[in-house]
């Protein structure tokens, strides 16, 4: 069983609440727009990270994390990129791959709104957690919590932080 903190959005801004609501989790994944290197350090320093860059991010990011990320946590094959769109609106960058080898995982990001939707089409649970950080047009900032056992993801959790 895998324990997830899920988050993107943060443009440089890292809420000290963040430690607190992913203290019992195993990883965090961010989801794209860092904002700075320091906050990514704070966050591996933390707990094992594994992310993408955002289009907001700088060489320093680019450097440390890719553009997109498939990986294999337990059972469940997952995808991540931050600008993907969401289930019926495929980003075209992603499109082709979201149909022609579906992960069972797709995680998005740069929208800022918080969505948890299963494609039934491709049979692809999507999670975009909305944005953490205070720049952007979202009223609430958010991060998701989740749990992956075996092939299964549950115990989705929604957490705010507060206005922004």
């Amino acid at each position: 069983m895998t324990n997830i903190g899920l988050i993107s959005d943060t443009h440089s801004y890292l809420d000290e609440a963040v430690f607190k609501h992913f203290d019992r989790c195993d990883e965090v994944w961010h989801i794209g727009d860092f904002g700075t290197a320091e906050l990514a350090e704070q966050l591996k320093a933390f707990k094992p990270l594994r992310g993408v860059y955002g289009n907001i991010d700088g060489q320093d990011i680019r450097l440390e994390f890719p553009e997109r990320l498939r990986f294999k946590c337990e059972e469940v094959e997952v995808l991540m990129t931050h600008i993907g769109g969401y289930p019926g609106r495929y980003a075209p960058k992603i499109k082709e791959e979201m149909y022609s080898n579906p992960p069972q995982l797709f995680l998005s990001g740069h929208s800022h709104i918080l969505k948890v939707i299963f494609d039934d089409k491709i049979k692809c649970l999507h999670m975009n957690p909305g944005a953490a950080g205070r720049v952007g047009w979202h009223k609430v900032r958010t991060l998701i919590r989740f749990v992956i056992d075996g092939k299964n993801m549950k115990n989705c959790e929604v957490i705010e932080l507060g206005k922004k």
